[in-house]
């Protein structure tokens, strides 16, 4: 089974890439009202089980893969 991890910065978080990434495109003429800077992680889990791999997912996200205070995220198979 694959997974999409998606990580990014809670709202409320100073985003700092994000700004950059914002500033730097803006200069060169893109008009943008926000940019978030995140990571994109793909899970490859050797079960047979759906529920069970996502069950794995979940929990290799929650326990070291993204910062519950900092950022929030999203599971989706692939």
């Amino acid at each position: 089974m694959k997974f999409a991890l998606k990580i990014l910065p809670k709202t409320e978080v100073l985003d700092t890439q994000g700004r950059a990434v914002q500033k730097t495109l803006m200069s060169h003429g893109f008009k943008l009202t926000d940019c978030h800077v995140g990571k994109y992680l793909v899970l490859e889990i050797e079960e047979k089980s759906r529920e069970k791999a996502r069950e794995q997912a979940i929990a290799m996200a929650e326990k070291g893969l993204y910062n519950p205070l900092i950022e929030t995220y999203q599971l989706e198979e692939i």
